[in-house]
């Protein structure tokens, strides 16, 4: 270790750093990295983001402004301004960070890291830290953040989002990344990955609503019901008082249970003296019929009147068997087996009548396995809401796949598969939601949010913001990821491509932009349109479009034009007296430079709004002109005006 940045200490005080350094290691549980000893990101500064707009790499402005955002930079700058914009608003968090494999996963500091790096570890640590601090507070009270991770870095990314959102690990899912098999070394093949699951206190994926046509009554006074198993994850040597036949009292055909998965309820006959349980037992389910028991021909019950003829039956594979496994029921090593010679044996399974009434939810849960699309999976059950929804993924080269469809060239490696981020989105999502990537890469969420949004019909508005960097490097300067792959990618699925329906939908394209801390800038108030727009409201218009809003709204005989002439400081094309945004319920008006001139025009636009809010460097002047009961006057916010140097 290069020790140029301890020369300076004398032999004591190096004795003190090495003992505080061992006292805190020993004391400490979790993850550890060397954040002192690598390089630290540059962008940790005292520095202040901006956004600028670019309309010209954004899709056409609909009429109520864009819904979506796409913002090129370094995702610790876009973070630091979404954190001042919307801290508490976003439902979804869900990203694919570089997985440090050591082939050029990330550009830091504006070179790559690879596995050459002696500090590749802790450098992708801290790296993952700064961000991931600063997302959680974009959390809603119940919003989740989904981190894909493969099988070598997932151990160290779990502990890094313990210690970023302690207590709030909800759990992972583990999706299924190739179809053929794969020789991963130690004659190992890793055909899955991870996605870890981190949630607020009121966080809840949507899970499976419940299909209320598989509800029927047969007459039943309690209701329409479904079936349920009555079986367990125990088997025989876990819980052998479990393990037990069961008769059908109408017809006195029995059933076995089966030694791999034991009942889920207590029989009386193995009940301790005294002994109570919490659930009823299996007779006192029976005598309220609760219990159903399948139709049986009787050419289809089974019976051997000697153990012999038992045996033999056992032997070749004729005795009772699971419908779906044809897993035997009855095997030779199973005590009592005596006890079913001579015993009519039904095949079939008895199941519990699951009523509609007693559902306390309709909505069964997602399972943690993301199964492969032609995978076979059999059927998971909740023990009390039911068949769980099972979530599907292309294998990992769909990805790949799409990017060729849509662009027409392998312009991004290792994409993750549109169904996956799909199946995520939809679960974690919904209405009009909030959806931020800030590992976009080459737009694969902005994809899944439109198609699910799609698949909702008019339930589905959810919104997108996406953060994707240039990648550029002293060796390519002019590469651009953000523009040139993420969001033309998004703007062909908006549009349509090849034999792709148009998805619709719309985006920003914005740009951060690093103020340096105290200096003193002239006023961009298009920067400031911008933020106030996305602190307030959840579409985002022009300098332009809001001028026109003005506009309509100036009945004063050219008052606008005249406060035009007057005020040569604003920049264009912010030219007009204020910016106004907002429908007749919520209006939003940001007045650049205070001018008696322009009162008459603020009060036409705020006259036929609930609700206005106007922002302006000059607020207590302004309170003294205007002072209608619906409209709230404010100063700039100070993170605004400490940018340019300025107290508001």
């Amino acid at each position: 270790m290069e020790g140029g940045k301890y020369q300076h200490l004398t032999r004591d005080e190096l004795v003190r750093l090495l003992v505080a350094r061992d006292r805190r290691d020993a004391t400490r549980f979790g993850l550890v990295w060397e954040a002192n000893e690598i390089e630290r990101d540059k962008a940790i500064n005292a520095d202040f983001v901006a956004l600028d707009l670019d309309p010209e790499l954004s899709t056409p402005q609909p009429e109520d402004g864009w819904n979506n955002l796409i913002i090129e930079g370094d995702n610790f700058d876009a973070l630091r301004y979404l954190r001042m914009t919307h801290a508490g608003k976003v439902k979804c968090i869900l990203i694919d960070p570089p997985y440090n494999t050591g082939m050029k996963d990330f550009v830091y500091n504006d070179h790559f890291i690879n596995k050459e790096d002696s500090w590749r570890f802790s450098t992708w640590i801290e790296f993952l830290f700064q961000r991931l601090i600063i997302a959680r507070d974009l959390l809603r009270e119940d919003g989740v953040m989904l981190v894909c991770i493969n099988d070598e870095s997932r151990a160290k990314l779990e502990l890094l989002l313990d210690k970023v959102m302690p207590g709030r690990r909800v759990g992972t899912f583990v999706w299924r990344t190739k179809d053929s098999a794969n020789d991963a070394g130690a004659n190992l093949s890793q055909v899955h990955e991870h996605v870890l699951v981190y949630g607020n206190p009121q966080f809840q994926f949507n899970g499976k609503n419940l299909n209320l046509d598989d509800y029927k009554n047969d007459g039943d006074p309690n209701g329409a019901w479904t079936p349920q198993p009555i079986t367990c994850s125990k088997s025989l040597i876990e819980r052998a008082n479990l393990y037990y036949p069961i008769q059908d009292p109408v017809t006195g055909y029995w059933y076995p249970c089966d030694p791999n998965t034991v009942w889920r309820y207590s029989t009386e006959a193995r009940l301790k003296p005294g002994q109570t349980l919490r659930a009823e037992t299996i007779e006192e389910l029976i005598s309220k019929k609760e219990i159903y028991f399948p139709p049986v021909k009787s050419k289809e019950v089974m019976q051997w009147d000697t153990r012999e003829d038992l045996l033999a039956a056992i032997r070749a594979g004729k005795g009772p068997v699971l419908p779906k496994k044809k897993t035997p029921l009855l095997r030779e090593d199973l005590p009592d087996l005596d006890f079913w010679v001579g015993k009519p044996i039904a095949p079939g399974r008895p199941s519990r009548k699951d009523y509609l009434n007693r559902k306390k939810k309709l909505v069964a849960p997602v399972s943690s396995w993301i199964a492969g699309k032609n995978e076979e999976v059999d059927y998971l059950y909740d023990e009390t809401e039911g068949e769980v929804e099972l979530m599907r993924s292309e294998r990992g080269g769909e990805g790949t796949d799409a990017i060729n469809a849509i662009l027409g060239t392998k312009a991004f490696n290792h994409a993750k598969p549109p169904s996956l981020i799909r199946s995520l989105v939809g679960q974690s999502s919904g209405g009009d939601d909030l959806v931020v990537d800030f590992f976009a890469g080459s737009g694969t969420t902005a994809q899944a949010v439109l198609e699910c949004n799609l698949k909702d019909g008019d339930a589905g508005r959810r919104r997108f913001i996406l953060v994707s960097s240039t990648e550029a490097t002293a060796a390519e300067p002019d590469k651009n990821l953000c523009r040139d792959v993420c969001a033309k990618r998004v703007r062909r699925v908006i549009e349509g491509y090849g034999n792709a329906p148009a998805l619709g939908g719309d985006f920003a394209y914005l740009r951060c932009q690093r103020i340096p801390s105290g200096q003193l800038l002239e006023i961009d108030h298009e920067q400031v349109w911008t933020a106030l727009q996305m602190i307030h409201l959840e579409t985002l218009t022009s300098p332009e479009r809001s001028a026109g809003t003005l506009a309509r709204l100036d009945k004063n005989g050219g008052a606008a034009a005249k406060h035009r002439e007057a005020d040569k400081s604003v920049r264009a094309p912010v030219d007009p007296p204020f910016l106004c945004a907002g429908d007749e319920m919520a209006r939003l008006i940001y007045v650049p430079r205070f001018s008696k001139t322009l009162l008459l025009s603020l009060r036409e636009a705020v006259k036929d709004c609930a609700a206005a809010v106007i922002y302006s460097w000059q607020p207590e002047t302004l309170r003294l002109h205007i002072r209608a009961g619906n409209v709230q006057h404010e100063a700039i916010p100070e993170s605004l005006a400490r940018r340019f140097g300025l107290n508001a």
